[in-house]
């Protein structure tokens, strides 16, 4: 977790401590609060010592066990504050992907040029349906959140209509581990990468991939999306990061152009990808 995001959710919890101390009928012990709440004691702790996010109902049931409904507002700015740049995905998928996916297609509706880095899975804007299927149940499965697989399938195969508008650029380089993870059926991924020699040569795509032997001055690390120069996003598995400063954002962009000394681009790439889908046995 990021060390200005931990600051800001300690600060916070530090001002749910005073506003305990400082109860308007005498000061709260946290086990006195958690009985008002109906709470552990320890999720009481935890929120205090910037342990564990608290949701917009903590925040709310907090302010009136204490005595200040008034203030939940300055409380929900404060959490908000900081998770404009953490995104828990805890938060994010408690309605399912397909939420997650539209509020995506609104962003990229609102980007001209893309520039993708992608180390663990083909690139969203190129997936087959049945490909992307595949990760939405698995993500579902493993996070336990809502099973909404088509509409969240739905969702990601609209967004790829940017491909097909003037003047859009998707600038996307791929680890060639992406093209063999085995997150799917052999023959789902056989498709897949059909799909992928289909798209080198588009006027709005420039698929670069890095093969298994190039020479990287840089380790893969994790993925990210640069949309246009306004905002950089980075998926980690408790959360997306999503960072707007120009001075990240220009890191993020000399990272790419990192990986793509390192990448081969059109016939090059075909042979990568042609080679990774003779070997897949269907």
């Amino acid at each position: 977790m990021s060390t200005d995001y931990q600051r800001a959710r300690a600060e916070l919890g530090r001002r749910l401590r005073e506003l305990r101390i400082e109860c308007p009928d005498g000061r709260l012990t946290g086990t006195e609060l958690a009985q008002r709440l109906g709470w552990p004691q320890s999720k009481v702790s935890k929120l205090e010592n910037g342990r564990q996010t608290p949701t917009d109902d903590d925040l709310r049931a907090w302010a009136e066990a204490v005595g200040q409904p008034a203030l939940f507002a300055e409380l929900r700015a404060r959490l908000k504050g900081f998770e404009s740049h953490i995104r828990s995905w805890r938060r994010r998928l408690a309605a399912g992907h397909a939420p997650v996916q539209e509020e995506w297609n609104t962003l990229i509706a609102e980007s001209r040029t893309l520039h993708v880095w992608d180390n663990f899975t083909v690139n969203g804007m190129l997936q087959t349906a049945d490909y992307a299927r595949n990760l939405f149940e698995r993500y579902a499965e493993f996070r336990h959140s809502p099973r909404d697989a088509e509409d969240a399938v739905r969702a990601r195969m609209k967004r790829q209509e940017w491909l097909y508008q003037p003047g859009r650029q998707l600038r996307t380089l791929m680890w060639e581990g992406a093209l063999r993870a085995q997150v799917c059926p052999p023959e789902v991924l056989a498709a897949q990468l059909d799909r992928l020699l289909g798209v080198v040569g588009m006027d709005t795509v420039h698929l670069g991939i890095v093969p298994w032997d190039a020479a990287l001055r840089l380790p893969p690390a994790n993925g990210f999306w640069i949309l246009d120069d306004r905002l950089v996003t980075v998926e980690d598995w408790h959360a997306a990061l999503w960072l707007d400063d120009a001075e990240t954002i220009a890191l993020y962009r000399r990272v790419w152009d990192t990986f793509a000394e390192s990448a081969v681009f059109g016939a090059d790439a075909q042979q990568v990808i042609a080679r990774v889908r003779r070997g897949i046995k269907v």
